[in-house]
């Protein structure tokens, strides 16, 4: 049975398909990253064609932004990645981003902490979000539980969510489902006119 959404209501949010983590280039590239570009741009093109929005989101990290850490250190957890300006910051190719898409930049995991991201989906009466990306078990979670935190609605698309391992994969969306959203596979979405 289909999971019937207004694409007015309705975000994809595209978490971090960057070149430093889906090319086999990267610092930090993982293949299960890669194996989802193909279905995120075919559900992306699905949902802009239904009129839902469209967001993006960037990892990026100045190459000073842990120097002064007390606690908090990515560079210390993965290595130097995806610097402010660097090709790996970059959203990949195949997956290109449409002027009327909205691009985020953050420098933690989690896509609203210190970003303009809920005023610009609460501006559009955006209530609904649909996640797709990768990490499963880092940026994807923390970002989709940030989201339900906030009163949106996260579901994530299980099929669309790249991760390093097959355990983290099934984790993180057994944790979100049980937790704070839902789990859902892209075949599932339909998008209906809410009048």
């Amino acid at each position: 049975m289909a999971l019937e959404l207004e694409p007015d209501r309705t975000a994809v949010v595209v978490v971090d398909m960057q070149n430093g983590f889906c090319h086999p280039d990267g610092a930090l590239y993982a293949p299960g990253s890669e194996d989802v570009i193909e279905p995120i741009g075919e559900f992306v093109a699905q949902a802009s064609e239904a009129g839902a929005s469209v967001v993006y989101t960037r990892d990026v990290h100045p190459p000073e932004q842990f120097e002064d850490a007390y606690y908090y250190d990515e560079f210390e957890q993965w290595g130097e990645h995806v610097l402010e300006g660097s090709w790996e910051a970059e959203v990949v190719e195949e997956l290109p981003v449409d002027d009327a898409d909205h691009v985020v930049e953050k420098h933690t995991y989690d896509a609203f902490q210190k970003t303009e991201l809920e005023g610009w989906l609460r501006a559009r009466g955006i209530r609904d979000l649909l996640f797709c990306g990768t990490l499963a078990n880092v940026c994807v979670l923390h970002s989709a539980g940030s989201a339900g935190l906030r009163d949106f609605r996260p579901l994530l698309l299980e099929d669309c969510i790249g991760a390093i391992e097959d355990e983290h994969h099934e984790y993180a969306l057994e944790h979100a489902d049980w937790l704070f959203g839902e789990v859902i596979d892209s075949s599932e979405v339909a998008f209906v006119d809410g009048e």
